[in-house]
């Protein structure tokens, strides 16, 4: 699977010429699937969970951000129908196709096109002061509660949890490196815009 991560390309003004075209979005679309496949790849699974810790969800919000609400998304459905047909783009450590998608990690899946849709959408709605670095934070910290929402979830009703339980087993772990995975999608989102800027 070849590399082509979205923000490779150039700069947001590269984006958004490729945007306006059919060609330019499939091309945005494939790419950031990509990227999500080989971040799904840096994996290491946890003795006491069946969710990996993976850079999955920093990959999700970085292209949410990147591409917008409407992009992002359907970029992240692209990404799961390739994973329901067997392609290798979902975390190793689990069985793949669409067996993943129904499993305990299946909430936090299904979660990604919604959440690259928040991330894209709020950056683009909110105005927190000059830089573009807190309202790509929020946006990235609302979308990544959406996603443990989901992914709790769905494990507590899959493998019958207690609210406790699913928090220990799919939220509270993952919380320290989630911030730190906000925090970088925010600021290259942010470098991204300071470029386009200059």
């Amino acid at each position: 699977m070849q590399s082509a991560l979205p923000i490779q390309i150039g700069d947001l003004h590269d984006l958004q010429e490729l945007r306006r075209s059919l060609t330019g979005k499939i091309f945005l679309a494939v790419s950031a699937t990509a990227f999500v496949a080989l971040c799904a790849h840096v994996s290491l699974p946890l003795y006491f969970t069946p969710v990996p810790l993976t850079l999955q969800t920093f990959a999700v919000l970085l292209v949410g951000l990147t591409l917008g609400p409407a992009l992002g998304c359907s970029a992240l459905l692209l990404y799961l129908a390739e994973g329901a047909m067997g392609l290798p783009v979902f975390s190793p450590h689990g069985p793949g196709g669409v067996v993943q998608l129904l499993g305990p990690t299946a909430g936090f899946l299904l979660s990604f096109p919604l959440a690259a849709a928040v991330a894209g959408g709020l950056v683009r709605s909110v105005r927190l002061g000059r830089s573009t670095f807190p309202a790509a934070f929020l946006a990235g910290a609302a979308a990544s509660v959406l996603l443990f929402a989901m992914g709790a979830g769905w494990m507590a009703h899959l493998l019958h949890l207690n609210p406790s339980a699913a928090w220990q087993l799919a939220a509270a772990p993952f919380l320290p490196g989630e911030f730190l995975k906000v925090s970088a999608a925010a600021g290259a989102y942010t470098m991204l815009r300071r470029w386009h800027c200059t």
